[in-house]
């Protein structure tokens, strides 16, 4: 069943990749911030589920638990020691934009020399649910579908946050009207930390479930970061719905070439479907343009 190995194959990368530009999305768009080490806090998520695993024999699950609060800690702690300062003496302007994005680089290369001593060039897995399952006739291994039902439940999760609870509704009103916010009674420096913690909780997440069911090594971040950005610039930052989308298209996209054509050619895949979109769509598919 080509079909069915296909939209399987390309709902498991999809769900995957949204979750990922989620997090990402949500500091950019609240904090105004491209955190750059960003795929580097998901190989070090994915290590740690790693070492979790098979060194201490903890159950994936534990660690995709402990992952949550954890990556919301870690960022959080970013955001206020080395971000925080670079917004006091810039301001939310493009300066902001410029030296986080410097700030950001350096952490990148710090994160993966750490990872590189620490575990070498070598890839990485453990086996966890890799048996097949057969789903309307084709096979698929159960650790792709358990990833992708956390994937499901973690984005589903993080909408009900925005739009159900006043600290979701203040980080979206920090997204829209960062200059307006303090109008109305919200800590803008206070959410945009929220909003950087939340996209830490989802990007140590979506490393855990990652290391389930793909091999990795240490300089694979910058391999995912570029992905995830990607997938906001075409989804229209700030958005979850576009990271949604554009997730799912370059899922499917991905499974399409590796299927039928060569998997060498994903990537190229990738930029001509990004390119494309942009063309049509410059402020990305659900973006707004400034007015």
């Amino acid at each position: 069943m080509i079909l069915i190995d296909v939209a399987l194959g390309g709902l498991t990368l999809g769900g995957m990749y949204a979750l990922i530009a989620m997090g990402l999305t949500l500091q950019y768009g609240v904090a105004r911030i491209m955190n750059l080490s960003y795929g580097e806090f998901l190989i070090a998520s994915a290590f740690g589920a790693f070492v979790l695993v098979t060194q201490l024999q903890w159950h994936p699950l534990v660690a995709l638990a402990l992952a949550l609060p954890l990556g919301f800690a870690v960022q959080w702690v970013v955001y206020q020691v080395l971000l925080v300062p670079l917004v006091r003496r810039t301001g939310a302007g493009p300066a902001l934009e410029i030296d986080s994005i410097l700030a950001t680089f350096g952490l990148l290369f710090v994160m993966q020399g750490a990872a590189l001593v620490l575990f070498g060039g070598n890839y990485y897995s453990y086996s966890y649910l890799s048996v097949p399952v057969d789903v309307l006739g084709s096979q698929v291994a159960a650790n792709r579908l358990l990833a992708l039902g956390f994937a499901v439940l973690i984005g589903g999760g993080l909408y009900l946050l925005l739009t159900r609870t006043r600290a979701g509704t203040a980080v979206r009103a920090v997204a829209v009207a960062p200059r307006f916010a303090p109008l109305v009674g919200i800590d803008v420096r206070a959410t945009s930390a929220l909003a950087f913690g939340l996209g830490g909780a989802l990007v140590a997440a979506s490393g855990v479930l990652v290391s389930m069911f793909l091999p990795f090594s240490a300089s694979m971040g910058v391999v995912f970061a570029m992905k995830a950005l990607v997938v906001v610039i075409m989804g229209g930052v700030g958005n979850l719905l576009g990271c949604l989308v554009a997730g799912m298209l370059l899922g499917f996209a991905e499974t399409l070439v590796a299927r039928f054509v060569d998997p060498g050619l994903t990537l190229a895949v990738n930029f001509a479907l990004f390119l494309g979109v942009l063309l049509v769509r410059p402020t990305g598919l659900f973006g707004k343009a400034a007015r």
